[in-house]
């Protein structure tokens, strides 16, 4: 490509066609500041909530989604574009994700943790927000093969296909886990004392 990635006409396009991600793509390949700024925040907010989700909280959550963006704009020259960019993003960030979970885990026997109570109290059962509180921590105590399908499917959006990609498993796979997940998490939160 000869395009030059500084060109203001380029910087011009990506800013009056935000939604031309491809040929912000290739200007961040190239090595445009401008072009990278635009992909950081442009996947700056579904990256942090979708780690957040895996993550449980938003200390962790800040330090993978940064590291997330990182890996992104470092290996953005791997980003095979056959493939929709989402798939390759979400994969970066749930490996990095794992990646952080499995070093927390060796943690875990070295340091003790805090204990949490997880049921409810009458007062989060009030509202539908607080009810959605007790669902988010329903979710963080799923296991993360099932929690993270239904982060990508629910909050992400990501059909069955790009799941499948992501998570280098069949569809087949994966619509078996959504539904494994859904009935688990069913349980979790009517055990942690939600109502349906």
């Amino acid at each position: 490509m000869n395009e030059n990635p500084e060109d203001p006409l380029l910087a011009r396009r990506l800013r009056d066609e935000p939604e031309d991600e491809a040929a912000c793509i290739a200007a961040a390949r190239a090595g445009g500041s401008r072009a990278q700024a635009w992909l950081v925040r442009r996947w700056q907010a579904p990256v942090y909530r979708y780690v957040r989700r895996m993550m449980g909280t938003d200390e962790d959550a800040r330090d993978v989604a940064q590291d997330t963006l990182v890996k992104m704009l470092r290996k953005i020259h791997q980003y095979d574009d056959r493939y929709a960019f989402s798939t390759w993003v979400f994969g970066i960030a749930r490996n990095t994700s794992i990646d952080e979970l499995r070093r927390r885990k060796r943690r875990s026997w070295e340091e003790p943790g805090e204990v949490v109570d997880p049921a409810a109290s009458p007062a989060q059962e009030a509202s539908a927000g607080e009810r959605a509180v007790l669902l988010e921590a329903a979710l963080e105590r799923l296991p993360p093969m099932y929690r993270e399908v239904l982060v990508l499917y629910h909050f992400e959006h990501l059909k069955y296909a790009e799941i499948a990609h992501t998570l280098d498993i069949p569809i087949g796979t994966v619509m078996n886990r959504i539904f494994r997940a859904r009935r688990k998490l069913r349980g979790i939160y009517e055990e942690m004392g939600g109502t349906p």
